[in-house]
């Protein structure tokens, strides 16, 4: 995910500067974009952060599921062998 994210942002600098060609500084209108793009990247990070954080909580709860899982499968033979020794 941060691989694509890093290409994109090196793909749209390499726009960026194609469209400045030869002038000695950007126009208004192009640091007005670099700045939207920075922002956009910026926030793409902060998302894909916040999306990583959910994946790992997801991923708790899913192995302490798999512990209670386990654990009612454990007290469940023990429940079937008391009943069968009756």
């Amino acid at each position: 995910m941060k691989k694509t994210l890093t290409i994109s942002m090196i793909a749209g600098l390499i726009f960026m500067t194609s469209l400045v060609g030869c002038s000695s500084k950007p126009s208004t209108d192009e640091m007005k974009q670099l700045e939207d793009l920075k922002a956009e990247v910026a926030s793409l990070e902060k998302e894909v952060s916040s999306k990583e954080s959910e994946k790992a909580a997801l991923q708790k709860a899913i192995t302490d599921k798999d512990a209670q899982l386990a654990q009612c499968a454990k007290d469940r033979e023990a429940l079937q062998t008391r009943l069968k020794s009756k």
